[in-house]
């Protein structure tokens, strides 16, 4: 039996098999539709007698896996997976978790362990069996809209095997380069605020400048084509599959109600269907839609339930009515459309303008330079096969007219400045965001950055003596976000060398200011090791930084922290024998690190190999390698081995307790006991099993 993978995937589980040897943990980081989860499968295929954990979002999503599995296998499903969902995880008392018996652990769309209660769920698994690899899967290693948390640096101490960009897949041919269609749907409901605007404005030329745009935006509008005209144009499949996304099932069913109007030029009779979590009847209509094979063009509205983890075969495009700032829901909704193997190129239509959000067709488009870039310069020219793809923007005009419109209903200095203040006043700070917007309709956010760029020569215009010192005392700043970021995590950073005489910080601490410096320095190292070319993290920052005392290597300075910790405790108490739970003066769980690097060196916990100085390191303190339970059951041996000299045998009566003490009936006993999985209480290797029956021993 053996699995056909695609090439990326192949070399993307070769680098993670070996990583996971390495280090006991790994990320595959690969864009939706480029079937990651078969890396998952080859794990299970190439390790039968091992028992494997699956962690996903929803059991939906496992089940469609193994459905696409099947179809490529011959039928084939791996039989030593346990699967859970991370809410079934985060239900589970300790004593059932301890009932499981774990050799791997896979997290499938890993990025969502950062959620507060399924995050609580998979620490604890990952807790009660460190000595179980993990392998995690997503499309994103980064929570955008969670102060860009990096999901590979907490759970897998930043150990990628294989990263690639939604860019970088289209370039390299793996997914298909999509037709992007812009349609201009949305710019009518921007069209009646500026209506309501030009008739609040006071001055006269203003309104009069603004009533010229605004005529000359209906106009536009007018001669736009309608969305019936827009899905006649560009679907070019009329019996096509198409994912629809929707807000909510409010929103659903008024998206519904205009499918005739829309869709009436490619088909007047679409068969439509609906898939949404609280609806009993989803998995029949997502199967007939699967199914569905017949002339007529094929729609199926969602709310949620297809943004991650679900394919269907033959998907020919994605409508998307949902207006989203997630980067990670905007990827995984086009993603549908997208799909490693497939011939056609997939269309997707953006009727609500998601390319003005956080994330948008321009970041991908970004990425794809960047990798064009990057195989040119390491001469692997080869493995480019698309530079480009297809954007029809209906809208640019539209938005350039707004853009006057907007420019001409600029409030004067003065009154932007009264609500500037305004805001100072509500908010103790002039750091408004670029996009805000007063409750009366004026783009603060944006005139202060117009401000900033004037006070630096960067565009035309003028600030007075008097207004700068106006907003100086507001507190405003006037270097650009990119400089102010730096400066307040600088700051920051002098500030806890200076109070802790180190830069040893947590992952996510965050100071009383609210300035969250764990995941910035993840993100200054993780910049530093991969190379990459950075406005922010320049030759002089890290100059500054390595002034400081920055650790590019975290791993190891941690680890000789905690070995100068434990030398302490031997050189006060005179030996290692640390308490799992002993904390040092500084604060470092010495015990249970000391007890993880003996499991480390025997092989049975996760992590990575200690290397000979570490070993000579730990050895000239006197570091035993046996373990407390190893220690334990030698000692119990030895007094069962003096009962067998007095006595000829080991019928131990169970409450027998010899001259030292020790409750050797009771020892004898748990070889014999049973979990509820049929394994022994007391760990028995073949070389146990023989010692005790040598003295005797009856099963």
């Amino acid at each position: 039996m053996a699995l056909e993978l695609f090439r990326h995937n192949r070399e993307g589980y070769e680098a993670a098999a070996v990583m996971l040897n390495q280090c006991g943990k790994t990320a595959v980081i690969h864009p939706t539709g480029t079937g990651k989860s078969f890396i998952g499968f080859q794990l299970c295929l190439d390790h039968p007698e091992s028992k494997i954990c699956w962690l996903s979002p929803s059991e939906y999503i496992f089940q469609t896996q193994l459905e696409n599995l099947k179809k490529t296998s011959g039928g084939w499903v791996p039989e030593n997976v346990q699967f859970f969902t991370y809410a079934k995880l985060m239900l589970m008392p300790t004593e059932e978790l301890d009932a499981i018996s774990l050799d791997y652990i896979i997290l499938d769309e890993f990025h969502r362990c950062g959620a507060q209660q399924w995050g609580t769920g998979v620490r604890q698994l990952l807790n009660c069996f460190p000595q179980a690899k993990a392998l995690g899967l997503s499309a994103t290693n980064i929570r955008y809209l969670d102060n860009q948390r990096d999901m590979a640096q907490e759970l897998f101490e930043g150990n990628i095997a294989s990263e690639m960009s939604l860019g970088e897949a289209i370039v390299r041919g793996i997914l298909n380069p999509p037709k992007y269609v812009l349609t201009t749907f949305s710019c009518r409901s921007g069209l009646e605020k500026y209506e309501q605007r030009v008739r609040d404005t006071k001055n006269k030329a203003a309104r009069d400048q603004a009533q010229q745009y605004l005529e000359a935006l209906r106009r536009a509008l007018e001669q736009a084509e309608g969305l019936d005209e827009v899905f006649h144009r560009h679907m070019d499949n009329r019996a096509g599959k198409y994912i629809v996304f929707c807000a909510d099932f409010e929103h659903m069913q008024q998206m519904i109600g205009l499918s005739k109007d829309w869709f009436s030029k490619v088909d007047s009779e679409p068969h439509i269907y609906t898939a949404y979590s609280e609806d009993p009847g989803t998995d029949r209509a997502f199967a007939a839609f699967k199914e569905d094979d017949s002339d007529h063009l094929k729609l199926l509205y969602c709310i949620d339930m297809l943004n991650e983890g679900v394919h269907v075969e033959n998907v020919d495009g994605v409508i998307l009515l949902r207006p989203t700032i997630s980067p990670i829901i905007f990827k995984q909704q086009i993603g549908r459309a997208l799909s490693a193997g497939k011939k056609q190129n997939p269309v997707i239509f953006d009727i609500v303008m998601n390319i003005e959000n956080l994330y948008s067709i321009g970041a991908i488009e970004e990425e794809m330079r960047e990798a064009v870039f990057q195989y040119r310069s390491h001469e692997k020219e080869d493995q480019i096969v698309n530079e480009t793809f297809q954007i029809i923007d209906e809208v640019r005009d539209c938005l350039k007219l707004f853009d006057r419109l907007n420019d001409t209903l600029t409030a004067g200095w003065n009154l932007m400045y009264q609500f500037a203040k305004r805001y100072r006043e509500e908010n103790g700070d002039l750091n408004v965001p670029k996009r805000y917007i007063t409750p009366e309709g004026y783009a603060l956010g944006s005139w202060l950055d117009t401000q900033r760029k004037v006070y630096a020569g960067k565009t035309s215009g003028k600030l007075t003596d008097s207004q700068i010192k106006k907003l100086d005392e507001l507190g405003m700043r006037w270097g650009d976000r990119s400089s102010d970021a730096w400066d307040t995590y600088y700051r920051a950073l002098c500030e806890y060398k200076k109070e802790n005489g180190n830069l040893d910080i947590p992952a996510r601490y965050r100071t009383e200011d609210g300035v969250v410096l764990g995941p910035f320095l993840a993100n200054l190292r993780q910049a530093r090791a991969k190379g990459s070319r950075s406005s922010f993290l320049t030759p002089e920052r890290i100059e500054k930084l390595d002034r400081l005392g920055m650790v590019w290597e975290a791993r190891d300075y941690r680890w000789e922290m905690n070995f100068q910790a434990c030398e302490a405790y031997c050189r006060k108490f005179g030996n290692l024998n640390i308490p799992a739970d002993y904390v040092s003066e500084d604060g470092l769980k010495i015990g249970s690190w000391l007890r993880r690097q003996r499991r480390i060196y025997c092989g049975t916990g996760a992590g990575a190999p200690l290397t000979q100085e570490q070993i000579r390191q730990l050895e000239s303190i006197g570091m035993s390698w046996q373990d407390f339970y190893a220690k334990q059951w030698e000692y119990g041996y030895s007094r069962a081995q003096q009962y067998f000299r007095e006595h000829g045998d080991l019928n131990v009566p169970t409450t027998y307790v010899d001259e030292e003490g020790f409750a050797l009936g009771r020892w004898v006993r748990r070889h014999h006991e049973k979990r509820a999985n049929g394994t022994n209480v007391i760990r028995l290797t073949e070389d146990r099993r023989n010692r005790l029956e040598a003295i005797g021993m009856v099963w």
